[in-house]
């Protein structure tokens, strides 16, 4: 099978970076084209060395015209509000996008603007924009040309109650979702909170009932139950450099125990190359998924409470951002969809 010539926007950020790293060892994908904030001429093997006898490729500023005549699909690893300058560029000259940031993952534009303070300029692409999760949307992913790539947050809650919600298990009106995320992902940039010395020996909450990946989960349960969902989130910042774990709290609105309920799960997901449904009520933690593409979940209920408590595991840079992305790319390809990952 012919390779597919696949280029990065933003390779020097942690996404980026994962995605590049991904695509160098990548059986069907040829990584063309690389970009990031740089000034100078760099090659990527240079900035991040362990590329070094993988890649041979120049890392400079970012040309549209040379991504266009490189590239038969891109990555937009640009920060948010960014990406909508660029996706229809692509798009126009007929190469495939996915966008790893949060433009085009929320339809309602009064919504998108509400939480990332801009009005959206590219209405068009946003009505055509397929969300990326496989595990929901894998059908409609096979003949995107535009993916909006999940957030990191989401992609753990949405998989932990999606089985229960698809099959009427769980009260929809009583989610609660208690998570925890490792610094890389609020991204690659300076900021004071973010420092060592900040977040080494402590742990906080933060953005309580104003994260914007908050819209982003009530969205895709109301599509994949067409019932409203409002849902309690509380993210949290650990001082590990990657993972998520979350904590679901939700009530169910039949009787049903740890063991049915698990098996509801496995066998929803019994396809799913990259979900891992715990036996016996076992509970997975960030070092179990840390450098995969996996989502691990573990159940438990507390039959006298009617309350099921369910944990996922996730790498953000990987089932979180990048390694979503590549799976992304591989459905939308006709690859096998573990196709380096």
């Amino acid at each position: 099978m012919k390779k597919i010539r696949v280029g990065v926007v933003g390779a020097t950020g942690y996404t980026g970076e994962e995605i590049v790293k991904i695509l160098a060892k990548h059986p069907q994908a040829e990584l063309t084209y690389v970009s990031g904030k740089e000034d100078r001429d760099v090659k990527i093997q240079d900035i991040f060395p362990y590329l070094k006898n993988s890649l041979d490729l120049e890392c400079r500023a970012f040309s549209f015209e040379e991504a266009a005549e490189k590239c038969d699909l891109v990555f937009l690893s640009l920060p948010h509000t960014v990406s909508q300058e660029f996706a229809p560029r692509f798009l126009k000259a007929k190469i495939k996008v996915i966008d790893v940031s949060a433009d085009y993952r929320l339809k309602d534009e009064a919504i998108y603007e509400k939480f990332y303070k801009v009005k959206h300029k590219d209405l068009v692409s946003l009505r055509q924009a397929v969300y990326g999760l496989p595990e929901a949307n894998r059908d409609k992913i096979k003949s995107a040309t535009l993916i909006a790539n999940p957030g990191c947050y989401p992609t753990g809650s949405i998989l932990g109650i999606l089985a229960g919600a698809k099959k009427g298990v769980l009260d929809l009106d009583s989610i609660i979702i208690d998570a925890k995320s490792g610094v890389t992902g609020a991204g690659r940039k300076a900021e004071k909170a973010l420092n060592f010395s900040e977040v080494n020996e402590s742990f906080k909450a933060y953005k309580l009932f104003e994260h914007q990946h908050v819209p982003e989960i009530n969205q895709e349960l109301e599509r994949a139950t067409r019932k409203e969902v409002s849902v309690v989130f509380v993210p949290h910042l650990l001082p590990i450099n990657r993972g998520i774990l979350s904590t679901i709290y939700v009530k169910l609105k039949k009787k049903t125990n740890t063991a049915e309920l698990i098996a509801l799960y496995k066998k929803f997901y019994q396809n799913e190359p990259f979900v891992k449904v715990y036996e016996g009520g076992a509970l997975p933690e960030i070092k179990h998924v840390a450098h995969t593409n996996f989502c691990d979940i573990g159940l438990r209920v507390n039959e006298s409470k009617n309350l099921a408590v369910i944990v996922t595991a996730i790498d953000n840079l990987g089932k979180g951002a990048a390694g979503q992305a590549v799976q992304n790319m591989n459905i939308m390809s006709g690859f096998d969809e573990r196709a380096g990952l």
